[in-house]
């Protein structure tokens, strides 16, 4: 029937023989075709089952019954479902496969038609009705034809349309459960593919949002690195020059003092002035490392452990694991600064032998490792940074959480330390190619 089969009067294409492709064409000569099968096994029993003026008038029925269907053929492909036109139509066949049936069971064939196209001919709520009305002609083709000639055909037409009818609605609403299974799983499918299209668009969303928080990062970083230098050349710059001055000031002050005398107060002014200058050369090396102008971070991490090494004489060893990639400036100049100040921390602290550093590249995140075998400590009672000292393990913290990273301490007195820095892998944007 068509409840399990077929939408209504699909109009699919002409090409792939396709299910609906083959439901059209069913629609479109199925109806000749049984009125034709009917017609001729209708004629081959037409001598023991009908009368002369019955045949005449089956004759009529037949031909009458062809001129529907050629109007119907014509009506058909503009007809809406469950449109006036189709239900006038589907009426008028059954009226003549009624007749038909009546005068030779074999046109029944023809009748069984109401089963297939009901749902599209004719209102939802006449399709019970014309399939119980089909059942009516297909009971009393199977009990010998219509009207039964005897108690016993009545009874056996009651049995076979009680049977008939039964299957009927069973198999009709088996096909409206599998019709409602069909639309919730192409409403399913269409759902979510809208959520596909709304997760792209977030996905979307999300990578101009964490590019512009790395922005941000950037410019906050840049304040931060304003407000170290300041506190830097405050306690460290401002108080060399104060003592550089005040040396000075003793040997101008005291002009019959001793040559020897004021030698050491301008020996102390020298030693006061290089020890200024190398605060401002480290102070301007830590706004942006140099050893990223000229290499990647694999390659500057590179070299700083192996310059570290070589000033500390102290076996360290750098390894890449995962495939190397370029990454954006701001995360190579953080994880950059943290492998340098956790490398300056073994190096005052640690009395380490033995210093690995590993860079590891994953599908989001890179995670950068520093272990060594020194003395260890308890981080819990870690001394805080200090204004002069670098901006020690608070500070390590603070520059990954700017680029939504962390930094974890694992370290035991005795035990050596190791420090794991762990950030998003944001790639090195391409150059637009023009």
């Amino acid at each position: 029937m068509s409840q399990s089969s077929p939408p209504a009067y699909p109009t699919g294409p002409t090409g792939p023989r396709t299910i609906e492709h083959r439901w059209e064409q069913f629609y479109r000569y199925g109806p000749y075709g049984a009125l034709t099968l009917a017609s001729v096994l209708g004629v081959v029993v037409a001598g023991e089952l009908m009368t002369a003026p019955e045949m005449y008038a089956a004759g009529a029925l037949v031909a009458a019954a062809y001129g529907l269907q050629a109007w119907w053929g014509r009506k058909r492909a503009h007809t809406p479902p469950g449109a006036p036109a189709g239900a006038v139509y589907y009426t008028v066949r059954f009226v003549l496969a009624f007749a038909l049936s009546w005068l030779n069971p074999f046109f029944a064939i023809y009748a069984c038609l109401g089963y297939f196209d009901v749902e599209p001919l004719l209102p939802k709520r006449a399709v019970r009705a014309g399939l119980l009305a089909t059942a009516v002609i297909l009971a009393g083709s199977q009990s010998g034809g219509l009207p039964p000639q005897s108690l016993t055909g009545w009874a056996a037409f009651a049995a076979l349309y009680l049977l008939n009818a039964c299957l009927t609605l069973f198999f009709w609403h088996v096909g409206m459960r599998e019709e409602e299974r069909a639309r919730i799983q192409v409403e399913t499918i269409a759902e979510l593919e809208r959520t596909n299209i709304r997760l792209e668009q977030a996905m979307t969303e999300n990578a101009a949002l964490h590019a512009q928080l790395l922005v941000q990062a950037r410019e906050a970083g840049v304040d931060d690195e304003r407000r170290r230098l300041a506190a830097e050349i405050h306690d460290t710059l401002a108080q060399g020059l104060t003592g550089i001055i005040a040396q000075l000031q003793v040997v101008t002050s005291t002009r019959d003092s001793a040559p020897d005398t004021a030698r050491v107060h301008l020996e102390k002014a020298a030693a006061l002035a290089r020890h200024s200058l190398g605060e401002a050369r480290r102070s301007v090396h830590n706004l942006a490392p140099a050893a990223l102008e000229h290499d990647e971070l694999t390659g500057a991490l590179e070299k700083t452990v192996a310059t570290w090494a070589e000033q500390h004489r102290v076996r360290a060893d750098f390894t890449v694991t995962g495939t190397a990639e370029p990454v954006h400036d701001e995360v190579a100049a953080t994880l950059l600064r943290i492998a340098g100040e956790a490398l300056a921390n073994a190096g005052r602290h640690a009395g380490a032998s033995r210093v690995g550093v590993t860079l590891s590249f994953m599908d989001d995140e890179l995670t950068l490792d520093v272990r060594d075998d020194g003395r260890g400590f308890d981080p819990g009672a870690a001394a805080p940074a200090s204004r002069t000292g670098g901006f020690g393990l608070g500070g390590m913290r603070a520059r990954a959480e700017r680029i939504a990273g962390t930094v974890e301490v694992e370290s035991e007195p005795g035990g050596g330390t190791a420090v794991s820095a762990r950030v998003p892998l944001v790639r090195q944007p391409r150059p637009a190619v023009r």
